[in-house]
């Protein structure tokens, strides 16, 4: 007789019982106790293995001794997980003697059982002092059915310390179906979809998932018009979305800064102009709840502007404070900035102005970019041209990465776990915040050799990075893959600075000195689909 197992699949990898028996299990975990049942019987496969079975007889029973048997029949089972479901059994043996009042069966399980388990005499005295505690408060109250509520919380335990094939790991057919999708996702180079991944077909998106053309507006007289933004009268440096989606700000060597509002159909329509700085407006940074806007450049003043009324309600520092860049807490009441003056260094403000810390000091290096993470658990800046410092600023732990050519721009990913700069040496390096990778991933293929390039993270999950560039385009990279999956063309002159939009994960911003703004969006075709 052949005692091979009967195989499933098109590649006759999956072996048929134990499918059967995960079905089996998913039924059971979805409350569909009539169906596991009825499968359970017209396959003669249990959900339950026979040994667990026997275990979860002994143990609803109150038969320890042949529960400790049964335990010791495993041969499945390291030495170290049969002591631990051993203590399991003998805590449950001994809370139920003390319950009957058998205080001297309980001492006679504590000294002979249970110190005799390699469970360590700190984690033995512990459950003495519990239980016995427990006794003293009024064990003697527990009725039957509580004690049957235990025994049945003690398999719970049971079933999630065994190993398998004895047992199965919780909602495992549930976990192989999320690992399924999720290699879909991760081999779908273009993945941007927002809404679940539907399991009736194959995953895959193209390339009309994320930002590919200008934005187009549909208008009956004049067929089409391009979405391109003209306010600015001079370069444009800066653009960033707001964290809400609903906002995008620029800013630009015309010494000014424009709020945008992005309406329900996606077009963008000027909400203020910023006229207070004297010279170019090269950063922009939202505070987190959206209801304020810093401003700087590098020879300009911190300004801090009202969203709503396009006021500005404070300027840092003095005459010739000069800011290169600013970022906000998580809490949107304290901001920070790295100043490349004579007085350089890190500030730590309030939005009335009141300094709160400051890092300065005549050896302190010029500060070229800063970050505050999402998280508002690191601070992260650049110094030296080369270096990037991450400091905690709970711990006040810091750790240094040095690169081998300039940065010239700092970008943080939404969930605080990933950085990226841009190099002078026409590269972009990712590297996560806490530290463990050895060497940055790379991204190559757009132009930098001369000025400031801003680059970004987006997308959903932040699973893209778009960058700007000197030969006028716009570059997207799968972060996966050091090479562009996309070239967007549109520009005339050198792309400054991208950003993504946080809600809209199919809207891109590109900011140039040919003056103007980008937004980007899913081919018209797929919009008009």
């Amino acid at each position: 007789m052949d005692s091979r197992p009967t195989m499933l699949g098109p590649k006759g990898l999956i072996k048929k019982h134990e499918f059967v028996r995960t079905i089996i299990q998913c039924l059971y975990s979805l409350d569909y106790k009539k169906s596991a049942v009825s499968l359970e019987l017209e396959s003669g496969i249990s959900c339950k293995s026979m040994d667990f079975g026997l275990l979860e007889s002994h143990i609803l029973n109150g038969n320890w001794d042949a529960c400790i048997d049964a335990l010791y029949g495993l041969n499945e089972l390291t030495d170290e997980t049969r002591d631990s479901a051993l203590f399991l059994v003998c805590r449950q043996r001994l809370l139920e003697c003390l319950i009957h009042g058998d205080d001297s069966s309980a001492l006679s399980v504590l000294r002979k059982q249970v110190s005799a388990l390699h469970m360590g005499r700190e984690k033995v005295h512990d459950l003495a002092f519990g239980l016995f505690s427990l006794k003293e408060m009024g064990l003697g109250k527990v009725d039957g059915e509580v004690i049957i509520e235990l025994r049945k919380k003690l398999l719970s335990e049971m079933e999630k310390l065994l190993p398998p094939p004895l047992t199965l790991p919780e909602r495992r057919l549930e976990h192989l179906v999320e690992m399924a999708v999720s290699g879909q996702i991760d081999s779908c180079m273009y993945h941007n979809l927002v809404d679940p991944v539907p399991l009736y077909e194959d995953h895959r998106c193209g390339r009309d998932q994320i930002p590919t053309e200008t934005t187009q507006l549909y208008i009956l007289l004049l067929d089409t018009l391009f979405q391109i933004l003209t306010d600015h009268k001079n370069e444009v440096w800066f653009v960033q979305f707001s964290n809400n989606g609903e906002y995008l700000a620029s800013s630009s060597s015309d010494c000014t800064a424009i709020i945008w509002k992005v309406l329900e159909d996606g077009k963008l329509t000027l909400k203020h102009t910023l006229r207070s700085h004297h010279n170019a407006v090269s950063f922009v940074s939202w505070s987190p709840d959206d209801t304020m806007l810093l401003t700087c450049g590098n020879v300009e003043v911190l300004k801090l502007w009202d969203v709503e009324s396009g006021t500005c309600k404070h300027t840092f520092g003095g005459h010739g404070f000069m800011v290169s860049s600013c970022a906000w807490f998580p809490d949107s009441k304290r901001l920070v900035c790295g100043s490349s003056d004579a007085e350089k260094g890190i500030y730590m403000w309030d939005r009335e102005g009141n300094e709160i810390k400051a890092w300065k000091g005549t050896r302190m290096p010029k500060v070229l970019d800063l970050a505050v993470t999402p998280d508002g658990e690191n601070l992260i800046s650049i110094f030296f041209d080369k270096e990037i410092r991450i400091l905690n600023v709970t711990t006040n732990t810091e750790r240094v990465i040095s690169e081998k050519h300039a940065i010239t721009s700092l970008s943080v990913s939404g969930d605080s776990k990933f950085l990226i700069v841009n190099l002078s040496s026409q590269e972009i390096h990712m590297w996560d915040v806490d530290g463990k990778w050895v060497e940055p991933l790379k991204y190559t293929g757009h132009k930098q050799e001369k000025y400031v390039i801003r680059s970004c993270f987006g997308g959903l999950n932040s699973t893209f990075i778009a960058s700007g560039s000197e030969n006028s385009q716009v570059y997207i990279w799968n972060r996966r893959s050091p090479t562009p999956i996309e070239v967007l063309s549109g520009h005339k002159m050198t792309v400054n600075c991208v950003s993504w939009n946080r809600k809209r994960p199919h809207m891109l911003a590109s900011a140039s000195d040919d003056q103007t703004i980008r937004i980007w969006g899913p081919s018209f075709s797929k919009k008009m689909a």
